[in-house]
Parts: C-alpha cells; sequence; structure tokens
C-alpha cells in the first residue's frame, strides 16, 4: 500500500495492514532471511524508524529480515481513543501482524516500552521468540518506580497537560541521550509529524504491569544494553534480568542515556550481529 499525499514525508511509510481485531498496523519489512523485529519504545512521536533508523542497514546486510512495526497508538498505526493502552493490546496486536506477514519465529529487539512487549512475549508464547535483545526495558518496575524517574515525569507533564510544540519536544528527546547532538533536525522533525497524529491517551491510560516475578519464564538467550544515565529506566533493573533469566548477558554503557541502539549504534550492530550469529 503507497503513502497518500497528505501523509508526511518523514518518517517514511511502508505499508498498513488491516488485522483480525478491526486495527491497522503499520510496518516497514525490509532485506531477507531470518526475521528480527524491532519493537520501539513510548513517548511523544514515537516509531518504529525514529528509534531504529541505524540499526537497520547493518542486519539486512548480513542476511536478516528486518521487520519494523510501529505498535497501536504510535507512528502511523491506528491510534483508538476511549481505551486503554495496556500491555496485552501491545503484545496482541503485535502477533496479529506478525502471523498476517508469515513472521511466525523470530528475535525480537525492544527498547523501552518495546522491551516490556518483548518480554511478555517471550513469556507467554515462547515459541515464537529465538532471541531477546533488550535495551533499557520497560515493565520489571513498579508503575511508581518508574513514574519518579525524573525523564518519565517531564514526558508525561507535558504531553498529557499543554503537549509539546518543536523546541518543547526537541528538549524532551534531548533527556533520551547523554550526548545532545544526537537529537538533529531529522529525528524533531519525524517525531513531531508524528506528534500532530497522536491523541493524548496513548500516554495517559497507557498500562504496563511490572514482570519481574514472570522474568525466570524467558528460557531464550537474552542480550541487553543499558546506559549507566538512563532517565527513564532505572539502570540498576540490569541485575533483575541477569539474576532471573538464566541465559543472559548484559552491555552496560558509559556516556548513554536510553537510547543505546542510537548513541552507541556501532557498538550495538556489533554486539547483536555477533549474538545472533553464536
Amino acid at each position: 500500500m503507497s503513502a497518500p499525499t497528505d501523509r508526511p514525508a518523514t518518517p517514511p511509510f511502508g505499508e498498513l495492514r488491516k488485522l483480525p481485531s478491526g486495527y491497522e498496523l503499520h510496518y516497514q519489512a525490509r532485506g531477507s532471511g531470518p526475521a528480527v523485529v524491532f519493537i520501539h519504545g513510548s513517548g511523544p512521536g514515537a516509531s518504529a524508524y525514529s528509534n531504529f533508523k541505524q540499526n537497520i542497514a547493518p542486519l539486512v546486510g548480513a542476511g536478516y529480515r528486518v521487520v519494523l512495526p510501529d505498535l497501536v497508538g504510535f507512528g502511523y498505526s491506528a491510534k483508538p481513543t476511549g481505551i486503554d493502552y495496556t500491555l496485552e493490546l501491545f503484545c496482541s496486536t503485535l502477533l496479529e501482524l506478525l502471523e498476517a506477514i508469515g513472521v511466525h519465529r523470530c528475535v525480537l529487539v525492544g527498547n523501552s516500552l518495546g522491551g516490556a512487549v518483548a518480554l511478555k512475549i517471550a513469556i507467554d508464547h515462547p515459541e515464537r521468540v529465538e532471541k531477546l535483545v533488550l535495551m533499557a526495558p520497560g515493565g520489571i518496575e513498579t508503575r511508581e518506580r518508574y513514574f519518579a524517574m525524573p525523564g518519565i515525569q517531564k514526558m508525561v507533564s507535558g504531553f498529557v497537560g499543554a503537549g509539546f510544540d518543536r523546541e518543547g519536544l526537541r528538549r524532551l528527546l534531548q533527556l533520551l541521550v547523554f550526548d545532545p547532538t544526537f537529537v538533529d533536525e531529522a529525528l524533531v522533525e519525524e517525531r513531531f509529524n508524528i506528534l500532530q497524529l497522536q491523541p493524548k491517551e496513548v500516554l495517559a491510560r497507557m498500562v504496563v504491569p511490572d514482570l519481574t516475578p514472570d522474568l525466570p519464564r524467558v528460557r531464550c538467550p537474552v542480550l541487553g544494553f543499558w546506559g549507566i544515565e538512563d532517565q527513564f529506566c532505572p539502570a540498576s533493573g540490569h541485575e533483575k534480568l541477569l539474576r532471573a533469566c538464566p541465559d543472559s548477558r548484559i552491555v552496560m554503557l558509559a556516556r548513554c542515556g536510553h537510547w543505546a541502539q542510537l548513541e552507541h549504534a556501532e557498538v550495538f550492530n556489533r554486539y547483536v550481529l555477533d549474538f545472533l550469529a553464536h
């Protein structure tokens, strides 16, 4: 399906797929080979492309099929109002999309909210997940613990309150990184364009439980990344994963915020490719 002319020029548009649940989910797919599905985080204007654009080409070049879905409520996917945005909703619609495009078993790569989605699918549907790559995953602390983090406080108060203009969005995005120069004009434009389409309920009514008690049910290999300057997900969460998941390893990164895959893209891509190959 091609993009109608009234859609913004960026982020790039891929395909929309109507799901059995009635929702439409947008995705992009690049390359061929074993499937690696990248699941983005939340926040104003978030999309899969903006989260992972530095990681697509290396994996495609190494012979993988990279799938970039926009979760319900984000990117160019459906953004229903009058509902709670639960972890179950994110997982069930994503699984519907993967089934529709013929991805029955894959590697899941999840950042923040996407990490919680990846963990939940690995816990409930282990037959679907070959390996997990997690970058500062959500869903492993209490809601109170997350909302005490300075980045989440500013994100929620701004988005649900008066909303963000372009400069307010830029300041928020700079909280996601250690080095603010990573928030360039292209990233601000991509996020701002999607933000114009996004109802406030997406964040105001998001419900993500603490999956800590279920983490020992993750039996597949896990590779994690965490920036020690993360203002959104406490870096101490890495120990929970290491203690609960028997086949796990975590890369801790200095001078890094919430987006390891962006701020340390070369290191991230190299570790991920080695993890997938071995």
